[in-house]
């Protein structure tokens, strides 16, 4: 493991999931499963990666409820040293509508996600040989973004690598690519889905999409869904690995993606090469969407 915490800086978020069992019926009742749980793409990275063996840091804005409280609680039971600044108002919360094939479609409150300062940041814990997680969401929302942005400068400043998930297509095509990359330029590693990808370069071809993402930077890594995943360098180096075959049927795909992104960090921090790297990180996702919620 690499001297130097991960600190992972983005949202917390109460998950309310409704997975339909069928077809839904406008203006009527339809059968489903609804419960409610932990997430938040910040939140689910920090706890996989302090699961993973490492030390994390994880640094956000909760309201001041009971869900705050509840946040901190089950990440500090996972291992996670939360630097939670508070706020009045409300946490975040999400729903999201769980078709019988596992996709998801998400509607987001951000709540005091939003209103995450530059003061909030844990200074003390940006050191050299860390390595610093930011969730894209922290720099799609306007009132969050001046804290994203300062911490990919402390990241820089105290010799930490650095990595950013996009999070979502809707608020990027909202925001503009080019706004979006300038913002996220001191981000050495892009994580990114496909469709992320498509949005920030224009290319629906993973591989061209990707050497666009990664020239500038330490490399870029796409997530491909039922194709596996893609690693490339700044320097050219392209490395593609098939999906791991999930261990039992699909059910839920949320956080596979923040397993995946956590999974990647945690074994390049270990030594991985980019292969190993990229089976370790499908290997997770694979696992966790065959059950329901993001942890």
């Amino acid at each position: 493991m690499s001297d130097g915490p991960v600190v992972v800086v983005g949202d917390v978020m109460r998950d309310v999931s409704v997975r339909l069992a069928g077809t839904p019926a406008p203006g009527s009742d339809a059968p489903a499963t609804i419960e409610v749980r932990p997430g938040g793409s910040g939140a689910n990275a920090a706890a996989w990666l302090a699961r993973l063996g490492e030390r994390v840091v994880f640094a956000a804005c909760v309201g001041d409820d009971d869900v705050g409280g509840e946040a901190a609680r089950v990440l500090a039971e996972d291992g996670v040293t939360t630097r939670l600044a508070v706020a009045e108002g409300h946490t975040g919360a999400c729903v999201l509508i769980v078709a019988p094939d596992g996709e998801r479609t998400t509607f987001t409150d951000p709540g005091a996600n939003a209103r995450l300062d530059p003061a909030d940041l844990p200074r003390d814990a940006f050191a050299a040989g860390g390595h610093l997680h930011l969730s894209g969401y922290s720099l799609l929302r306007p009132g969050s973004r001046a804290a994203a942005t300062a911490a990919l400068t402390a990241a820089r400043e105290a010799g930490m690598r650095a990595s950013v998930d996009p999070s979502s297509t809707a608020p990027l095509r909202a925001l503009g690519a080019e706004a979006f990359l300038g913002l996220a330029a001191g981000a050495g590693l892009v994580i990114a889905t496909r469709a992320e990808a498509e949005v920030l370069t224009g290319s629906a071809d993973p591989e061209r999409a990707a050497a666009a993402l990664a020239e500038g930077r330490d490399g870029v890594v796409l997530k491909l869904g039922a194709e596996g995943a893609l690693w490339r360098s700044g320097t050219g180096e392209t490395v593609r690995v098939p999906a791991a075959a999930p261990p039992r049927p699909v059910v839920d795909q949320t956080g596979a993606g923040d397993a995946f992104a956590a999974a990647w960090i945690a074994a390049r921090r270990g030594g991985a090469g980019a292969r190993d790297a990229l089976d370790a990180a499908c290997a997770l996702a694979a696992e966790v969407v065959t059950r329901p919620g993001a942890r």
